[in-house]
């Protein structure tokens, strides 16, 4: 039984491997926001414009 709550109380993780998966995540979002947030924005400015008129 010891064991058991020894182990559930070690809080020491794997902190390089979360700052690695935090890093690949950001570097993912900008790079598919960098080229797709041109794409993004012509697309909502059409459909502002064709809900609004020329």
């Amino acid at each position: 039984m010891t064991r058991i709550t020894d182990a559930l109380r070690d809080d020491r993780g794997d902190v390089p491997g979360w700052v690695l998966v935090t890093l690949m995540t950001a570097g993912l979002v900008a790079t598919i926001w960098a080229l797709a947030g041109p794409a993004l924005g012509d697309l909502f400015n059409s459909a502002l414009e064709s809900v609004t008129g020329p």
